[in-house]
């Protein structure tokens, strides 16, 4: 796989336990249709609580392979009933300080047009970066980055797609 591809969601079904760099799912088909490849980001537990790793290799529907980090398990054990989520987001933004595992987010250009008028209004679609806060007033500031642009041609084509979430960024 490239460095980074178009899907904010790819795929998300059962649930998982993480033993080293081998991911254990219960209910789960992750080599059914071909959905989850090798460089497919894997988020864990709600809100990303759990870590992000690199999948290396899909074995079979319940287990996958995770890429070490310095030849060691990417991620901490993760008890059996994890939720997760595998997406194609950057590699590179995995584990850097800027911005935490759940503040990156895949915008297709519907969502562009219709967070124009919030708070989390964005100039681009593609992947981007949330950084917010409270000032001393109580008001929300909210900093947003494009960090791999990407939107669709004049056929349509292109930019991102498999929405993860629509809280920040409505369709």
């Amino acid at each position: 796989m490239t460095l980074w591809g178009n899907k904010d969601s790819v795929y998300s079904d059962g649930t998982i336990a993480v033993s080293g760099t081998t991911v254990t799912g219960t209910g789960t088909t992750f080599n059914t249709a071909g959905l989850i490849n090798e460089g497919d980001v894997i988020s864990i537990g709600a809100g990303v609580t759990q870590g992000e790793a690199v999948i290396a290799s899909v074995t079979n529907a319940t287990t996958l392979v995770l890429k070490q980090k310095n030849g060691a398990a990417p991620i901490s054990a993760v008890a059996a009933g994890a939720s997760y989520l595998i997406s194609q987001k950057p590699q590179s933004l995995l584990g850097q300080s800027q911005y935490t595992a759940s503040s990156i987010y895949g915008v297709d250009n519907g969502e562009v047009g219709v967070a124009k008028t919030t708070a989390y209004s964005v100039t681009h679609g593609g992947w981007v970066g949330i950084t917010s806060y409270t000032d001393q007033h109580g008001n929300l500031r909210v900093k947003t980055e494009t960090l791999v642009a990407m939107g669709a041609d004049s056929t349509g084509s292109g930019g991102i797609s498999g929405d993860a979430e629509n809280v920040k960024y409505t369709d």
